[in-house]
């Protein structure tokens, strides 16, 4: 047993001939000599440890070296990439939720490329304030006395619950104790905040009589929790938030929202139940709404908290703000869409765009898109090729408008030769600039609604490198 173990260790090629190998001088000027040898050593290290447990194992120099270079290659493409959207979900939480507009990125150049007035006052020639930047405009925009960010809406809850309800009782419903993407839950960040959560009614029913009587000398706060990506429908009631308002402020008490969408102007859309924006819940009578940047805002991560001065003067008192604090590339694009609210460009704000497309619009598209498509898979040499236009159910996505469908357009595409919807699919997410696509009845959707024209490029390129297609001969496809 030793000897065979001894006689397949000399078999595993050695560090230097591996390096000889013609693809390694590639990825060292991507990634550096030492990493490239490291990764390597670790294949190595993985056989030798298949020998100790079966020193008969079938391996050859070809076979380490693929997974090498496999591994390698893993690690000199930058992790952190482009993708195409094609699912027809806007806000794609794990795509990275709304796209920033022109201007946006416009101001996270010039910002990044240069110092900044980030924490400083031209005016006064002393320190300024990074939330400084975006107040004034979420006030204007929202009718708030004031407001501040931090780095999500997951931290703006914490920081107000921590600052304004820490060891004291904070009255919720059982129907908005949610969990949303990420394993985020309500009840334990209510735990993790020191706040003693009180729950009232039932997970359908919650009445305000329910919140009357869970009120004590101890309750702090009463708080609304937007219910994200469920609905519940049937048999239910929930209180208004002017009547949870009224209760709130005739006991002295706080009552805040977690809006979570961020909706300033109220889209087009006409399916689903609408989200309120956060104007109309502070018209309401609620003290603090928090909400986030990246969804329905269509702006970059970020966590707000508008509503009334004295309650967010505390929370700027709160050693806790430091840690959660924004900074200067994501106040720079925070703060340029709010502007384009503030003009009434709302509709150069891409989230805002998309979940607006016309019907019709997207239907032209779609069969534009089919029609490239058609064009560049003629020239393979597939015997089989199944093109068509077909009408879809979008979503906006992100928790927001749960159960809406927004009416679109798709090109579903069938390659029998290739295999099932499934596995072309796989074939996508392969792609230089990985494609995530829909998929119905063994067909892969491309979903317009998501799709731009630089994404349909980058989807026609990743087919011509699939196929080995010339760029050259292939021009008029584009």
């Amino acid at each position: 047993m030793k000897e065979k173990i001894q006689n397949a260790m000399r078999n595993i090629p050695s560090m230097d001939r591996m390096l000889l190998m013609p693809w390694t001088k590639k990825y060292e000027a991507e990634i550096g000599r030492d990493s490239v040898k490291s990764i390597i050593s670790g294949v190595l290290d993985d056989q030798r440890e298949k020998i100790l447990k079966d020193p008969e194992v079938p391996f050859d120099t070809e076979k380490i070296a693929s997974e090498a270079e496999k591994r390698v290659k893993a690690r000199a493409h930058k992790s952190l990439r482009p993708v195409v959207n094609a699912t027809g979900v806007v806000l794609h939480t794990n795509l990275g939720r709304s796209l920033l507009a022109k201007e946006a990125l416009e101001a996270v150049v010039k910002t990044a490329e240069s110092y900044s007035t980030l924490e400083y006052s031209p005016e006064t020639g002393s320190r300024g304030h990074r939330n400084d930047h975006v107040e004034w405009l979420l006030c204007r925009l929202t009718g708030a006395e004031a407001a501040i960010v931090v780095n999500n809406n997951a931290a703006a809850v914490i920081l107000c619950l921590g600052a304004l309800a820490k060891e004291k009782e904070t009255v919720i419903s059982r129907g908005e104790l949610v969990e949303i993407g990420g394993s985020f839950r309500i009840p334990e960040i209510m735990a993790l905040s020191g706040t003693k959560m009180v729950e009232v009614g039932t997970t359908n029913m919650t009445h305000l009589r329910d919140f009357e009587s869970a009120l004590s000398e101890d309750t702090a706060m009463i708080l609304k929790v937007h219910p994200s990506n469920f609905s519940v429908e049937g048999f239910t009631s929930s209180v208004p938030r002017e009547e949870l308002a009224k209760l709130a402020h005739d006991n002295d008490i706080i009552f805040m929202e977690d809006l979570g969408s961020g909706m300033l102007t109220e889209p087009h859309i006409k399916y689903g139940k609408a989200d309120p924006t956060v104007r109309s819940c502070i018209e309401a009578g609620v003290d603090l709404v928090t909400f986030s940047g990246d969804k329905l805002l269509g702006g970059p991560q970020i966590g707000a908290i508008a509503g009334s001065a004295c309650l967010v003067e505390k929370l700027r008192k709160y050693p806790l703000l430091r840690a959660l604090r924004v900074d200067k590339m994501t106040l720079a694009a925070f703060e340029a869409t709010l502007r384009l609210y503030l003009k009434g460009e709302s509709g150069s704000i891409p989230t805002f765009r998309m979940i607006n497309r016309d019907t019709e619009d997207m239907k032209k598209q779609a069969r534009r898109f089919k029609r490239k498509l058609l064009a560049l898979l003629s020239r393979t040499r597939l015997r089989s090729v199944f093109l068509d236009v077909v009408p879809v159910n979008d979503t906006v996505g992100g928790g927001s408008f749960p159960g809406s469908e927004l009416p679109g357009f798709a090109v579903s595409l069938k390659l029998p030769e290739l295999g099932s919807a499934g596995k072309l699919a796989e074939k996508l997410r392969s792609f230089e600039i990985p494609v995530i696509a829909g998929a119905s009845d063994d067909q892969v959707l491309f979903h317009v609604r998501t799709l731009s024209e630089k994404d349909e490029k980058w989807i026609i390129e990743g087919f011509k490198d699939m196929f080995s297609i010339d760029p050259g001969k292939a021009e008029s496809i584009d």
